[in-house]
């Protein structure tokens, strides 16, 4: 079948896949993800090293002045907005007298900036959820692969990701694709010569045969 030739090559590429977001505490990895959107992991690790140096607690991230986690984290993109959701999300926190963030889909999505697919990557890898966070690179994946319409919105690749997939290695695929579609199945320029998947990939027919 398409679907297990798809996990073995993964699996063959990526044995132990990792999220690259780096983080200490839990809302350290909640605020990486928020911050994360249409940017990159490596520029997200970047500003947090610098961002919680400074600011070692939620609390003392909560009081901190937004115009200061503007200044740090401005090489992100779309920085005012994620500064908001930062400090928002912070204050919550506190707010809430929450000392572990917990496995609760319907608190997270009350939560400032926090959205399905941030739910999705916080519960897989702090409390290992089977979940499969749908973000560019999964898309861009599933869709190659005819996993999923062109036309299909992220809420439909996922379910439709979830019908294919085996729960038990939802996570883990989910983190196998993110890592193929950003270092090989790339947007621009993908590394076809030698991938295993060729033979079944849109793209590739469509543009590396002509």
């Amino acid at each position: 079948m398409m679907i297990n030739k798809i996990i073995d090559y993964l699996n063959e590429l990526y044995k132990e896949p990792v999220c690259e977001l780096e983080y200490n505490k839990d809302y350290e990895l909640l605020l990486a993800i928020v911050t994360s959107a249409q940017t990159t992991d490596k520029r997200v690790n970047e500003v947090n090293k610098v961002l919680f140096s400074k600011y070692k607690t939620i609390e003392e991230l909560a009081n901190a002045d937004i115009s200061d986690i503007e200044r740090i984290i401005k090489p992100v993109g779309t920085y005012k907005r994620k500064s908001i959701f930062i400090k928002e999300i912070a204050t919550r926190l506190v707010n809430d007298n929450v000392k572990v963030i917990p496995n609760d889909r319907e608190y997270l999505s009350t939560l400032p900036g926090v959205g399905r697919k941030t739910i999705n990557v916080f519960l897989s890898v702090i409390y290992n959820e089977p979940a499969i966070a749908v973000d560019t690179h999964v898309e861009r994946v599933s869709k190659r692969l005819n996993l999923a319409k062109e036309s299909d919105n992220v809420l439909e690749v996922e379910k439709k990701l979830m019908k294919v997939l085996p729960k038990e290695i939802w996570s883990k695929t989910h983190h196998q694709m993110v890592l193929f579609g950003r270092y090989k199945c790339k947007s621009i320029k993908p590394l076809c010569a030698d991938c295993k998947l060729k033979d079944i990939c849109k793209y590739y027919k469509e543009y590396k045969t002509k």
